[in-house]
């Protein structure tokens, strides 16, 4: 995205989606629009760009309809918060469908391990999380400039990694040399990415520090957060009683309002010119009219005049006397 199109993306966040007074093409009450964008939480723009990028959304993920639908929910509920809920749940039903699919797939070609060792797996497996996940905070606080916090996360790293080892070594005495072996692979339980069970540190840091990882991280947290608003506010009971009120007029915001009052304010004046013009054309039939009149009875005048002073012209003399 070049610094155009992020400065127009930022705009378009703080002011909304009309910002440049235009017609807005879409609203963020529209069906066609993603809600759990609006709450910042679709998985398909969380992890985009991982190996399990989703794809382009079904759903309208127009930025400045966030800033509309913040200003708007301040003043009213429109719960979009369960519709978010649902699709999420949805997604992480399917993402741990998968991870158990992955586990009984890997477990067909693991020998049964004892109780004791697959708890001594559970542990280890726990360890590595851990040592990957802090291991890539330490890097983080690295660039960041804190030095000082990055080396105690290093030092976090090495005690685990003694702590790992010392189980690595009570599992290899708990089962055989070739179960050992066979215990290669493991399926992550966030994101069901398979892992390798003696991965090195760094391996491991890319994987807990990665994109992918956190990116379901994040859609985890989010929808426990959810879980929790919903079940706090009661939310699904007032959805329920507002839904059996009487609906209400469709939202219209300022703008709307504004380009309204100034439809009926041309109509106004449209329907004034087309009085005025009325007018101007009766007035100027009623003057045309009474000119023609006019020129009529003139010339009607003139020509009596004219047939009269022939007539008295050509009448005998004997009788133009008598006239006198």
């Amino acid at each position: 995205m070049s610094a155009t199109d992020q400065v127009r993306s930022l705009l378009d966040e703080l002011m909304g989606a009309a910002r440049d007074g235009g017609e807005k093409r879409i609203e963020f009450d529209d069906p066609r629009v993603c809600k759990s964008f609006l709450l910042d939480c679709c998985p398909h723009e969380i992890l985009a760009g991982t190996r399990m990028d989703l794809g382009e959304c079904p759903y309208s993920h127009e930025v400045g309809l966030k800033s509309d639908y913040r200003r708007e929910a301040a003043k009213r509920p429109y719960y979009y918060e369960i519709d978010a809920l649902r699709h999420l749940e949805a997604f992480i039903a399917e993402s741990n469908r998968r991870t158990e699919h992955a586990k009984a797939k890997l477990k067909e070609t693991q020998e049964e391990l004892t109780e004791e060792a697959a708890a001594q797996v559970e542990k280890i497996n726990k360890l590595s999380e851990e040592i990957g996940t802090t291991l890539a905070k330490a890097e983080q606080k690295g660039h960041e400039g804190h030095v000082e916090e990055s080396l105690e996360l290093m030092k976090r790293v090495e005690e685990l990694n003694a702590d790992k080892a010392k189980h690595e070594a009570d599992l290899r005495n708990a089962i055989p040399v070739s179960t050992y072996q066979q215990q290669k692979l493991r399926v992550c339980d966030v994101c069901s990415a398979y892992l390798g069970v003696h991965d090195n540190d760094r391996r491991l840091a890319d994987h807990f520090g990665g994109k992918l990882h956190l990116g379901f991280i994040t859609i985890r947290e989010k929808l426990e957060a959810l879980k929790k608003y919903v079940e706090e506010n009661d939310l699904v009971r007032k959805q329920r009683e507002d839904a059996s009120l009487p609906r209400r007029e469709p939202r219209r915001d300022s703008r709307d309002r504004d380009r309204e009052r100034d439809r009926s304010r041309d109509w106004d004046r449209d329907r004034e010119r087309s009085r005025e013009h009325r007018r101007r054309r009766s007035r100027s039939r009623s003057h045309s009219r009474s000119r023609r009149h006019d020129r009529h009875h003139r010339s009607n005048g003139s020509r009596r005049h004219r047939d009269d002073s022939r007539e008295r012209r050509h009448r005998p003399k004997s009788s133009r006397a008598y006239d006198d």
